[in-house]
This record gives structure tokens, sequence and C-alpha cells, in this order.
């Protein structure tokens, strides 16, 4: 009876690990940069490695909804011009990484939080731009 337990184990455990993690190829590979995994750690509450608020959090999507920062209906439109020179790539991931170094009018410096850039990993700042840059 233990070894028909064992093997039921070892079975199951097999299926499962052989069902998991194939989304029929639906997803874009790690290194390219994802606006739908850019959109899923958007919508967190918590996101990096030290459990930081999520850009939901602070964050609306809708233009009329001020939270804690600016809302982001249209953020990549009005990255495309907001500082010469800067695309508007460059412009959301700065934004991410290094918050204080332009500040929306009407709001105050040292508000977001500052740590993103070492909280999160290159992968996530780029998804985050990919998702942002849909938002026109």
């Amino acid at each position: 009876m233990r070894r028909f337990t064992l093997f039921f184990i070892l079975v199951l455990a097999l299926a499962l690990v052989a069902c998991g993690g194939d989304d029929g190829g639906a997803s874009e590979p790690a290194g390219e940069a994802s606006a739908s995994r850019g959109e899923e750690l958007y919508k967190q509450t918590a996101i990096g490695a030290a459990s930081a608020p999520g850009c939901i959090t602070c964050h609306s999507l809708d233009a009329d909804v001020v939270l804690v920062g600016p809302p982001h209906a249209g953020v990549a439109t009005r990255a495309e011009t907001a500082v010469a020179g800067m695309s508007s790539a460059e412009f959301l991931e700065q934004s991410i990484v290094e918050p204080d170094e332009v500040i929306t009018e009407g709001f105050s410096p040292g508000v977001m939080y500052q740590n993103y850039g070492s909280d999160l990993t290159d992968q996530e700042v780029a998804d985050l731009v990919a998702f942002l840059e849909t938002l026109k």
C-alpha cells in the first residue's frame, strides 16, 4: 500500500509539472518588452524586491482621477514631448528609476517611491514602459 501511495504521488507530481507553464505560446519571450506583462505588473498593489507600492496604488488610469501622483491616462502622449531630445520610452523609464528628475507640475518631489530602479529588474522596467507607451 505504501508503494502505491508513493507511486501515485510521484505520478501526480509529474502530471502537474507537465501541465504547468505552457500557455500555448501566447506570452512574449523574456528579454523582449511586453505591454501585457507590464500591465499585469502595473496593476499589482505591491511590486519589486521590497514589495514597494505598485503603480496603480498612486496613479489612476482615468484622466479625471488624481490619487497620489498624476493620472496615467494619456501619459505616452505627454511623454513624447516632456523633455526635448528624449524619446517617450526614455522619459518613461527615467520617470520610474529616477522619479524626481522631472516633476509633473502640481506635484511634489520625494513623494514617489525612490528605489524602483534597484528593486525592479530591467525586464520589469521594460515591461512597465511598454505598457505605459500604450496609454496614448
